[in-house]
This record gives C-alpha cells, sequence and structure tokens, in this order.
C-alpha cells in the first residue's frame, strides 16, 4: 500500500525531526545523534516489537467488529418504542461509560473465573475492550440514525420496505458520513490503549517494550521506536477514515488522491460535463417498452396497470371506501369520521386549506399511519390491518408485505428521493429489494420510466444535482415502478417553483389519461378543474363539498368551500390562455 507507506515514512521523519531538536537542545554531538537514530531505527524494525504490534492490531480488528455490532443492536433498543428494551440499553451503556476500562478487563479476568467463565488474556482484552466499545458506538449509532431525515424512512415504508431493509439500505448509508469520524478515532483510541491490555499479561506492543528496557535500560530508543509503530498503524486508519469519508461523502463534487508530497484535491467527473463521461440516451426499446407514437406519449403507463384497471367506472364495487375515519394527535382531532369512496380509474382531487388533513388521509389510505377510528378499504382488502373475531381492525404483523402486497404508490410534497442513490437506482430500489425483480429486468423498466418523464440522461445522476422538477419527475417514477394500482399525490408542486410546476402536472396528466386511479392533493385550480373526475373540498377534518370540479369550483354550494376558493382564485386559468 503506498499510501500507508507514505504515511509512515511522514512518521519517521517527524520523529526524526523531534529528536534532532531534543538532542540539540541537549547538547549531544553529532555521532552520538546519528548513532541513537540508527538505534531507534532498528528497534523499529524489530521483529520482536512488530509481533506486540500485530497482537495491538489483532485486538482493535477483533473487538472493534464485536463492538459495533453490539453497538448498532444497543442503538437500535435505545429507539425502541418498548421502555424495557431502551431503559435497559440505557443502563447497560450508563454503567460502562461510568466505569474504568482498565477495571473491566480485571474484573473479566479475575472475577469471572469465579462463576465458571475462563479466558486466555488475549480473548479476555477482546471481550473487554468490545464490551466497551459498544457502548460508546451505540450513541454514535443512534445520533447518525436520527441525522437522517425521517422522511427518507416514510419514503421507504411508502414503497413497501420494512424497517430493517430500510435501516440497511436507506437509513446507514446515509448516516455513515457522520459515523465515520467517530468509529475511526475510537478505533485509534482502542490501538493506542491496548497498551493497558498488558496488566493482564497480553504480549502488546508496550509490554514487549518495557522488556527490552528492563533489559538495556535503553528507555528513549525503545520508547521512541514503539511510538515510531504506533503513529505509523494509527495513520493507517486515518487514511482508512479518508477514504471513507470520500466514499460515503454523496454530495461533494471533489474527491482525494494521494501523492508523494501528500492529499490534493480533484474535480470528480461529472457526467455530462467537460472531462465527464459522455451522456448518452439510454436503450429503452426493450420488450414491453416500445416506443410509443408523439400524440400518446403515456400510453405505456398501460402496460404497468392490471387489465381491469385501466377502465374507469365500470359499475363494479368502488375501489376506495374510506369509512367513519378518525385520527388525532393528543388532543388535536385531525379527521372527524371521513367518509369517501373513489371509484377505479378516478382521478380525485382533494382542496383545502392547511391542517385540514388532506395530508394525513393519503397517509391512512397506506397505512403510514395508523387509524384511531374507522375502516379503510384499497380494493376490497384492508391495507395493514385484520378483522378480529368481534369485527374491530388490528394492525397485521408484517405491516411491510401488506404496504407491499397493496401495490399503493405515493409521491410526496418534498420529493422524499434517497441522496445517496442515483435516480435510475431509486427507481430501481423497491422492484429488487421488495417485489425480488431480476436486476436487469429492474433497470429496463427503471430506464423506461425515466425516459416517460423526460430524465433518460440523468438516470445516473444523484439527486442533489437535479432541479426540484426533475426530482419530482424521478419521484414519481419510482412510485410507478411498483406498477401500482392506486396513486397518492401529497401537494407534488407545492415545493416547486412556478416555471417548474408544469413539467410535473404534464406527467400526472399522463396518468390520468392512462386510466390510473389517483388521489391527488393539491391547490393546483386548473389542473382540478381539467383532469380530476371529481373534486373534493375538506375543512376542519372534515369532508365539507364534492362533486365534478364545473360544480364545486365554479358554482361551490357551501360559503366554506367560497372562501377558499377566493383565496387561491389567483390560480385560476386566464378565459383564452392556452393551457401548457
Amino acid at each position: 500500500m503506498p499510501n500507508l507507506r507514505h504515511c509512515r515514512s511522514y512518521a519517521l521523519v517527524a520523529a526524526a525531526l523531534f529528536a534532532a531538536q531534543s538532542a540539540g537542545a541537549a547538547g549531544l554531538s553529532g555521532e552520538a545523534v546519528a548513532g541513537g537514530f540508527r538505534e531507534l531505527f532498528g528497534y523499529v524494525g524489530s521483529s520482536f516489537l512488530l509481533g506486540g504490534a500485530w497482537m495491538a492490531v489483532r485486538i482493535t480488528v477483533c473487538a472493534m467488529a464485536i463492538g459495533v455490532v453490539l453497538g448498532l443492536a444497543l442503538a437500535l433498543m435505545r429507539l425502541s418504542r418498548y421502555k424495557a428494551l431502551s431503559g435497559a440499553a440505557w443502563s447497560y451503556i450508563w454503567f460502562v461509560r461510568g466505569t474504568p476500562q482498565l477495571l473491566q478487563l480485571v474484573f473479566i479476568f479475575d472475577a469471572l473465573p469465579l462463576i465458571g467463565l475462563r479466558f486466555d488474556a488475549f480473548t479476555t482484552a477482546v471481550i473487554g475492550f468490545a464490551l466497551n466499545e459498544a457502548a460508546f458506538s451505540a450513541e454514535m449509532f443512534r445520533s447518525g440514525i436520527l441525522s437522517v431525515n425521517r422522511s427518507q424512512s416514510i419514503a421507504a415504508a411508502a414503497l413497501g420496505m420494512g424497517p430493517f431493509l430500510t435501516l440497511r439500505r436507506i437509513v446507514m448509508p446515509q448516516s455513515m458520513r457522520a459515523l465515520v469520524p467517530g468509529l475511526a478515532n475510537d478505533t485509534i483510541n482502542m490501538l493506542k490503549l491496548t497498551s493497558i491490555a498488558s496488566v493482564i499479561f497480553v504480549n502488546e506492543l508496550t509490554f514487549r517494550s518495557q522488556q527490552i528496557v528492563g533489559q538495556n535500560f535503553k528507555f528513549f530508543t525503545v520508547f521512541g521506536a514503539a511510538a515510531v509503530i504506533y503513529l505509523a498503524l494509527t495513520s493507517a486508519i486515518s487514511v482508512l477514515q479518508i477514504a471513507l469519508e470520500r466514499r460515503f461523502d454523496y454530495e461533494s463534487d471533489h474527491r482525494l488522491r494521494f501523492s508523494f508530497l501528500g492529499l490534493r484535491a480533484a474535480r470528480r467527473a461529472v457526467p455530462g460535463e467537460a472531462g465527464g463521461e459522455t451522456l448518452r440516451e439510454p436503450d429503452v426499446a426493450q420488450p414491453g417498452f416500445e416506443p410509443t407514437p408523439s400524440n400518446d406519449a403515456h400510453a405505456w403507463i398501460r402496460t404497468l396497470l392490471p387489465r381491469e384497471d385501466a377502465h374507469a367506472h365500470d359499475g363494479r364495487a368502488p375501489f376506495v371506501v374510506c369509512k367513519k375515519v378518525w385520527k388525532s394527535y393528543g388532543d388535536r382531532e385531525i379527521l372527524r369520521g371521513v367518509d369517501l369512496t373513489i371509484e377505479r380509474g378516478e382521478v380525485v382531487v382533494i382542496l383545502g386549506p392547511s391542517g385540514s388533513g388532506k395530508s394525513t388521509l393519503l397517509r391512512l389510505i397506506n397505512h403510514l399511519e395508523p387509524m384511531d377510528w374507522g375502516s379503510i378499504k384499497v380494493d376490497s382488502e384492508y391495507v395493514g390491518y385484520r378483522e378480529g373475531p368481534n369485527g374491530a381492525l388490528r394492525p397485521v404483523r408484517n405491516l411491510a408485505r401488506a404496504r407491499a402486497q397493496s401495490r399503493i404508490g405515493m409521491v410526496f410534497q418534498h420529493f422524499n428521493l434517497f441522496s445517496h442513490l442515483t435516480a435510475l437506482q431509486n427507481v430501481m430500489e423497491a422492484p429488487c429489494r421488495v417485489y425480488s425483480a431480476p436486476r436487469r429486468e429492474a433497470e429496463t423498466l427503471g430506464r423506461a420510466l425515466l425516459a416517460s418523464v423526460g430524465l433518460a440522461a440523468h438516470a445516473d445522476h444523484l439527486p442533489h444535482r437535479l432541479s426540484g422538477g426533475q426530482q419530482q419527475r424521478v419521484a414519481i417514477a419510482r412510485a410507478l415502478a411498483v406498477k401500482p394500482k392506486l396513486m397518492l399525490f401529497d401537494e407534488p408542486t407545492s415545493a416547486l417553483d412556478p416555471e417548474l410546476v408544469g413539467d410535473v402536472l404534464n406527467v400526472m396528466r399522463g396518468l390520468a389519461d392512462a386510466g390510473m386511479t389517483m388521489i391527488v392533493v393539491t391547490h393546483e385550480i386548473r389542473f382540478a378543474r381539467e383532469v380530476a373526475d371529481r373534486v373534493v373540498f375538506m375543512d376542519g377534518g372534515e369532508v365539507i363539498e364534492q362533486g365534478p370540479p364545473e360544480q364545486v369550483i365554479d358554482n361551490p354550494g357551501h360559503e366554506r368551500t367560497r372562501k377558499f376558493l377566493n383565496v387561491v382564485a389567483h390560480d385560476a386559468p386566464v378565459p383564452g390562455e392556452v393551457t401548457p
């Protein structure tokens, strides 16, 4: 490893300069100083000391591996909603962090044999350091997990991803940028603290240095050599830390390169920029996704719909049925006995002021939040509930599987794209991880979906390199990748600049034309007038008025509806204006 050799060389040069300055201050001759350095470097290459260093490295690697796994488990226990688990984890962390590590090693080595648990010195050191590291890394993992925006977990849940899959694929990769510096510090500290393991007769580097000094009394040269070896090892950890920070820095446009003179920054090659990889339009002419005529650019959407879902209003039972739905947060009632039915293939736009319960209703339909009372059925099935013997609804045990089986796609106000995945990877995540689709098939679908929303050339871009409108179109493609029976849109244009709204609304128009069943929460009156089959106005957690757009928007029957429409009247189309 050239980088490790460089770091070791730098460490030797630094040690030499420090020693030369100290020798000059002490009045030593040049010959004596040179002899001292030769002797010091001789001990640096001593197989006896290097064997002790290898012992320290083995203890550190084993203890860190075990400690990190235990620390993650403790962090998840601390975050658990069960007080018994969180209390037990906190008690362990409190005790271990509050007692000296030296005493912990002595206790494991001397006290545990009294109850029949006997370990050799190496195993005792690994166990002691691992248990100690678990307490400290647990708090780092907890802070890292909490640093990831909760919206990422909500978006994963909407795709049918379970808690542990979300943790592994979404939360932990995004938290690693915050975790790496702390874990690197702990690794360096542990490597140096292996010296205290000499108290239980572990034959590591410091212990062996003491043995040599006990024979020749050459404190400076022997302990100086040990310091150089420690510095080389910790420098290697620092190099690894820099590499990992670079690996998990998903928003950086620079990368670190190593040269003989040290670190230097270099511009990352970004696709589509000068010096970067040349963009090309992906080949989406795969079976089932042939190019469509320009006058029906969204006809491919029908290939994602079950045959019976492609025809609206076929006279069968309503597709979505909400009965007496109640939801409160503490003492605040958000939904108050909402009744709503939606036909197969129908496009329903929900209007209403902020705080009227529109977004909450969407989350209840997808069971992203539990109901307090009432029932919701999608395609004649409960989402995440089952009926008990007395008819009461009870949550199912595997809620993630229930969400996946319901095939409900959801698009959020703030996009909620997974920031560490490219546009294509965002779209492929649910088909691969939730529905076990072959990777090649998922990629074919993903590229076709991105092409359909006009983003084929941006498939390999991370979300932070996309505009708001582009991110929202990726979010729509991601929701469509699960081949949904129902699409939920939670104010999909409210976080966009006005000039970007049209692109997103055009994609939604295409979905409506293809026969997708849609529930759209929006303030876009023009979109409601042109696309909706029915407009529902909500206020105070209740459905105040509903009907065709020309009735609710142009001739509202309720005073609260008229007042709301007067406030948003500036969004209404100007007579004679051409709709984009």
